[in-house]
């Protein structure tokens, strides 16, 4: 698998006790950080998306 793909995984389960101190015990600071988080997630993803596109077209590329 793409190293990229198992840092996103990664990062998904960092934001895992953000999740639940929000959620389950109320702490408004966490949702801050999970807010601030997820932003970054959807970085990575947009990334991982673009690196994903880069390899169907090299594999289509005529050799």
């Amino acid at each position: 698998m793409s190293e990229k793909y198992n840092q996103l995984v990664q990062y998904v389960q960092s934001l895992d006790s953000d999740v639940s101190k929000f959620y389950e015990k109320g702490h408004a600071a966490a949702g801050t950080r999970l807010r601030k988080g997820l932003s970054e997630l959807k970085k990575m993803a947009q990334d991982l998306r673009n690196d994903i596109q880069a390899v169907k077209v090299e594999r289509k590329a005529p050799k």
